[in-house]
This record gives C-alpha cells, sequence and structure tokens, in this order.
C-alpha cells in the first residue's frame, strides 16, 4: 500500500509502550492495510523486520523475513511472519549469544547486543489465529529486536558496553563487521 515514514531514535514514539490489537480488529481492513504498510516499508528499506510504532502506530504488531541480505550475510533465512500482540519468552538453559544488530530506526549504526539464544513466542496472525513457535539464532534475535520495539526499547539499551557501538563505515574498516557493508 504504502512505504511510511521510519521515526528515528530521538523521536519519544519509540519510548512509548504499544497497546495491544484488539480483537475486533482482527482480520479487519485497517490491520491488513498497517500490515502490507509494514511489508513495504521494511522492504524498501533493506530490513529484516520491523515493528508499527516504528511508523508511529502504537500498536502490538512486528513483521520479519530474512532472505540474503547484504547488511546480514550470515543470518539463516528466516520466513516471512506478521505477529499481532507477540509475549516472547527467553529460554535461559540454552543460554545467551552476542551479535551486531542494526535498526532502521538508527541509521548507519551497529552496536554489539547479547541477547538470549532460544526463545518461544506466541501471538496470534491478522486473521487471530495463534501462532507459537521456539527459535534459536537469527530468528530468535530478530523476534526479540522487533519485539523490543513494542515496549519502547531500542538496542542501544541492551548494549553492555558502548565501546562496541558505532558507524557501520568504521566498524568495517576495522574488521569488526563480516561480510560486504553496503
Amino acid at each position: 500500500m504504502a512505504v511510511r515514514r521510519v521515526l528515528r531514535m530521538g523521536d519519544p514514539r519509540l519510548l512509548a509502550v504499544a497497546e495491544p490489537v484488539p480483537e475486533s480488529a482482527f482480520d479487519s481492513a485497517w490491520l491488513h492495510a498497517l500490515v502490507e504498510d509494514l511489508w513495504d516499508t521494511m522492504r524498501a528499506r533493506g530490513g529484516a523486520g520491523l515493528a508499527a510504532p516504528q511508523i508511529g502506530v502504537g500498536r502490538r504488531v512486528v513483521v520479519f523475513e530474512v532472505g540474503r541480505l547484504p547488511r546480514y550475510p550470515q543470518a539463516d533465512p528466516v520466513p516471512a511472519t506478521v505477529l499481532v500482540n507477540p509475549v516472547v519468552e527467553p529460554l535461559p538453559e540454552h543460554g545467551w549469544e552476542g551479535a551486531w544488530e542494526g535498526c532502521l530506526s538508527i541509521p548507519g549504526l551497529r552496536g554489539w547486543v547479547e541477547r538470549p539464544a532460544r526463545v518461544r513466542y506466541r501471538a496470534v496472525d491478522v486473521a487471530g489465529r495463534p501462532i507459537e513457535r521456539e527459535v534459536g539464532g537469527f530468528h530468535a534475535r530478530v523476534v526479540q529486536h522487533e519485539c523490543d520495539h513494542l515496549d519502547g526499547v531500542l538496542y542501544p539499551q541492551r548494549m553492555r558496553d558502548l565501546r562496541r557501538f558505532g558507524f557501520v563505515e568504521e566498524l568495517a574498516e576495522a574488521g569488526l563487521l563480516p561480510g560486504p557493508r553496503p
């Protein structure tokens, strides 16, 4: 439908907790249009995921998909997924993993973020049908990152060491980022 403006870090709307999507909105024209705008915007910007608050909609909706992205050449594919009202449960018995993260709301920067290596998530799709998955690797990282947006959290707030936060070009020149950079 439309490529929307992505809010950037500093906009107070990114720090707000998003409201749940009411059951009455499942399978509605409004929800389908929102999801289509999220897909259009994410793909136009070359992202791996996008949350409704990033386009100024304070509702608990995220989309994500990973094919082969130049920004994340090491990432395993993640199927196109829409989550409405997601809940993410870390599975701490699987430990933690660190990796470089970026965000469409923080363009040009990357930071090293440690997150639970595996998670279980539950949500519904646009029609209200339940989704439940247990995932690891990049899939777990993407779902955690996108769902953080629903709680007003940006990845720098998860970082433990700001010495591992910087501009893509400088990090690439220093040999810290894997693969080619756009």
